[in-house]
């Protein structure tokens, strides 16, 4: 079906009189185009301006196929949604029904991928308390920086393979997912990805800031917290947002209370207690203390460089971590730990793979697009660039409804197909959405 209906358009092409104008009929060709139903191979004409010489297949501008593509938009859809969730060989295999398409194909559409920014604007802001930013990092292995072969080892046989993919979400709490449920859920949860390479810093605050004072109205917030393990991307993040506070995450904050503590044994909880009591709502010298204490209980090295990395760790964040153990003005605990494995190590670093760092980006930002309810088929839509106008043509060869009036006023039996085909297409727009997600997008 799909085959019949590309060659009637190019016949209807090939026998217009408008198009004779200006064009002729250089050659005849065959395509083959992959759709999630099938390959499709279909007949199509090479056309050549008179005036100009230049050549170009009127077919393609139709359907809106840029030069060389040989997928459609509904088989990268089932493509892009395999790939975020698998691998790339995985999404070749899914791309259509009937033929794999190699999985190099598949890495160059994520490669080439363009991400749309988020500029809408609502006529009304949302006007809420308080406010929470999390982020994390995830660590993504390199199977090269610039080109194969270029990672170098260390004097303690380490590679410089280690890529930062960054993660930061915006949301507005935290509630119950069910009134009886014990989970929970963030309350509209945004989600930005990116990674150490391909854009500042800055930038990446930027868009964070942008979609924040876009959403909400910054006037009647009371408080923005950000919640982080305080790693030097995330706090020098906090210039770019005015008005910003700092609160150490759950996870950290016990990590490096347990490396002070690991040495204690049965009175470790009783150690723990102390550390944060003194955290909670003693001093600094107070906390030194107890760890001082501590030390004094262990005569390795190794036990001693622990310590003194736990307590500089605490002391360089210690007013984020007395904000995270008081629990106070709409402090809430932060899960980043688990939405970094969820949105980050789940298809990048939980299994031994390698990635360069153009895939890493594009991945990283894929994912983050697919958590946000991003809809891939307007994803694939977005690829496309718009086609320049085909040299030396002065009339519009991609307007068919033009093509099809000249036809129907040639001729008149002609006509009667011609408004079966426009009531036909007319159905076809209103059932738009449904061919969108479920059969094709051609």
């Amino acid at each position: 079906m799909i085959q019949e209906s590309l060659e009637e358009m190019n016949t209807m092409l090939r026998k217009s009189q408008k198009r004779l104008q200006h064009w002729v009929v250089e050659s005849h060709d065959t395509k083959q185009l992959i759709t999630s139903l099938g390959t499709v191979t279909f007949e199509k004409n090479l056309f050549t301006n008179k005036e100009t010489g230049e050549s170009e297949y009127l077919l393609d501008r139709i359907i809106g196929l840029e030069k060389h593509e040989r997928i459609t938009e509904d088989a990268q859809v089932r493509m892009l949604k395999e790939a975020v969730q698998t691998s790339y060989r995985r999404g070749g295999e899914e791309t259509n029904l009937t033929t794999d398409v190699k999985k190099q194909t598949v890495k160059n559409k994520i490669h080439a991928l363009e991400f749309p920014k988020n500029n809408e604007k609502p006529e009304k802001k949302k006007a809420i308390e308080y406010l929470y930013i999390e982020a994390d990092e995830d660590h993504a292995s390199l199977q090269f920086r610039e080109k194969k072969g270029d990672l170098v080892e260390n004097e303690n046989h380490q590679k410089n393979n280690c890529l930062i993919t960054k993660l930061v979400y915006i949301h507005e709490g935290i509630e119950k997912e069910a009134p009886k449920s014990k989970r929970h859920k963030l309350v509209n949860p945004y989600y930005f990805c990116g990674t150490s390479y391909g854009e500042e810093n800055s930038e990446f605050w930027d868009e964070v800031y942008e979609y924040i004072s876009n959403h909400y109205d910054l006037d009647k917030v009371k408080k923005i917290y950000l919640s982080s393990d305080g790693g030097t991307w995330i706090k020098s993040g906090m210039k770019r947002i005015a008005g910003i506070t700092y609160v150490l995450d759950e996870f950290h904050l016990e990590k490096y209370l347990i490396k002070l503590t690991s040495n204690m044994k049965d009175s470790r909880e009783d150690a723990l207690d102390e550390l944060r009591t003194a955290i909670r709502s003693k001093t600094k010298q107070d906390f030194e203390e107890i760890v001082d204490r501590l030390k004094d209980c262990l005569e390795n090295e190794a036990g001693l460089k622990r310590i003194a990395a736990a307590r500089d760790y605490i002391l360089s964040n210690w007013m984020a971590a007395k904000l995270r153990l008081r629990h106070q003005n709409g402090v809430k605990g932060s899960s980043t730990e688990g939405h970094v494995s969820h949105v980050l190590s789940s298809r990048m670093s939980s299994r031994l793979m390698g990635w360069s760092i153009q895939g890493a980006t594009k991945m990283a930002k894929l994912r983050a697009y697919e958590m946000k309810g991003g809809d891939m088929l307007a994803l694939a839509r977005y690829q496309k660039r718009e086609l320049p106008k085909a040299a030396g043509a002065e009339y519009d060869v991609i307007s068919s409804s033009d093509m099809l009036q000249a036809e129907k006023n040639r001729h008149g039996e002609l006509g009667k197909y011609v408004d079966c085909i426009t009531h036909t297409l007319s159905i076809q727009n209103k059932k738009k959405a449904y061919f969108n997600s479920h059969i094709w997008g051609l």
